[in-house]
């Protein structure tokens, strides 16, 4: 993937080395407490339900998700440098700036619609967020409460250590798939499928979530297509790898993985085959409309 060109955007927020962000051992002053964590974790784990969903819900009841705003420390000149020299950090900087550069044309140009950039948030284990706790063991995820993407960069080696993906490109779809979820938000689709979600069966819902992730996927390969028509960023073999990405973290052989079987009504991400189509769809149309899941 071609990507050294592009400029570094400017809408990143580092949080690393900051401690934590807030994190709660002993359960007072804000955040659930690390024993209450681990033991959603392991709910997750063994149900199939997006943890994130589990701990906001947590969250919601204890109060802990109420707390004031978050305050990212003062960066030193000293920690300003290190995060500048960071090749990963670097390369997730050029892809967001591309992100940015790609959908301020085409969102307008096919919906309408202004578009307005993220912040995307680096952090190391764990950090406040608009939804809560976020955690690395829930990998990237959007925020739609502060518009903003949460990214513990470990991700990227689970990719290659866990799921058998990796490469410039497969993580940058990791990226433009979150992204994708800000595209979402900007044209009203999170918050009517968040109504939806509240008046229908747990099952049901989990089907709705599903259509969520699986337009993200979709729209991230509309990303790539125009990304690719305006500044040839795919070499070859590239599109093989994202899509080989998309098919390791489907829901189907996540499960499987963790517990010999796989359970479809417990879905929150697509099953590797519906990853992997939806993704090719947004790459070969570079289309929106080609991305609406909840019309097939």
């Amino acid at each position: 993937m071609e990507w050294e060109q592009s400029r570094e955007s400017t809408n990143i927020e580092d949080r690393r080395g900051e401690g934590g962000g807030g994190f709660s051992i002993g359960g007072g002053g804000g955040g659930l407490g690390i024993g209450a964590i681990l033991v959603i974790l392991a709910i997750g784990y063994f149900t199939g339900i997006d943890p994130r969903l589990l701990i906001g819900g947590a969250e919601i009841l204890t109060g802990a998700g109420h707390n004031s705003a978050y305050r990212p420390p003062a960066q030193t000149a000293q920690t300003e440098s290190v995060s500048q020299n960071d090749p990963m950090r670097r390369f997730v900087a050029k892809v967001l700036a591309q992100t940015e550069d790609v959908w301020t044309k085409v969102l307008p140009e096919q919906k309408g619609v202004r578009y307005v950039a993220p912040k995307l948030v680096l952090y190391s284990g764990a950090t406040r967020s608009g939804c809560g706790q976020a955690q690395a063991a829930m990998g990237p995820f959007y925020c739609p409460n502060d518009q903003k993407v949460y990214l513990d960069m470990s991700f990227f080696n689970d990719m290659r250590t866990k799921y058998g993906g990796g490469g410039d490109f497969a993580y940058a779809y990791v990226v433009a798939h979150e992204i994708g979820h800000h595209v979402q938000d900007q044209l009203g689709i999170l918050a009517k499928v968040d109504e939806a979600k509240a008046q229908v069966s747990r099952t049901q819902a989990n089907a709705l979530s599903v259509r969520v992730e699986l337009m993200a996927d979709c729209l991230a390969g509309v990303w790539a297509y125009n990304a690719n028509q305006e500044y040839r960023i795919l070499d070859p073999g590239d599109v093989e790898k994202a899509i080989a990405t998309a098919q390791a973290i489907g829901d189907d052989r996540l499960q499987t993985a963790a517990r010999g079987y796989s359970v479809p009504d417990s879905f929150t991400h697509g099953s590797s085959a519906a990853r992997q189509k939806w993704l090719q769809t947004g790459l070969n149309s570079g289309q929106i409309d080609s991305c609406n899941t909840f019309k097939q």
